[in-house]
C-alpha cells in the first residue's frame, strides 16, 4: 500500500488517530489502525505531534522502540488470525490467547515469532519460513 515510502505510511497512522480522536468516520484500514493505536496509550502524544515522528529514525541501539513497526506488526498478526494465513495459525492464537489471558498479550508473545521469521529471511535473503514460523508461535502456546 505504502511501498517504501516510511513518512506517507506514518502520516497515515496520525491521520488514522487524528479523525478516530475527532470521532470522524473511519474506513476500516484506518478503525484497524486507531484500535491498534487505543490499545497503546504511549504513543498517544507522540502521534499527535505528527511532524516530529514522521522522519523519526528510532535506534534500537540506543533502546528506543520503533512504535510504528510494533503497531504495524499487530495489524499483520490480526490480519493473519482474521485470514488463518498461514494456514492453522489462528487457532494457534487463539490457544496463546487462552494462556496469556488476552488478545494484546498474545501478538506480543507472537511478534517475537514473527520478527524472528522476517529477519531470518532478509538475512538469508529468502521467503519467510511459515513452517518455523508456526512452529515458534506452537511452543507459545504449549503445544
Amino acid at each position: 500500500m505504502f511501498g517504501n515510502d516510511r513518512t506517507q505510511m506514518r502520516r497515515y497512522f496520525t491521520e488514522a488517530w487524528r479523525k478516530a480522536s475527532a470521532g470522524e468516520e473511519l474506513i476500516p484500514l484506518e478503525r484497524m489502525i486507531a484500535d491498534v493505536i487505543q490499545q497503546h496509550p504511549e504513543y498517544h502524544a507522540m502521534l499527535e505531534t505528527e511532524e516530529s515522528v514522521l522522519d523519526k529514525d528510532f535506534l534500537p541501539d540506543l533502546g528506543e522502540t520503533n512504535p510504528f513497526l510494533h503497531m504495524s506488526m499487530h495489524i499483520s498478526l490480526q490480519e493473519q488470525i482474521s485470514t488463518d494465513r498461514p494456514n492453522g495459525i489462528r487457532p494457534l492464537y487463539q490457544q496463546l490467547v487462552m494462556r496469556a489471558g488476552d488478545s494484546h498479550e498474545a501478538e506480543h508473545r507472537m511478534m517475537e515469532c514473527l520478527g524472528q521469521m522476517l529477519w531470518e529471511a532478509q538475512r538469508q535473503n529468502r521467503m519467510p519460513d511459515e513452517q518455523a514460523y508456526l512452529s515458534c508461535i506452537r511452543k507459545l502456546a504449549g503445544r
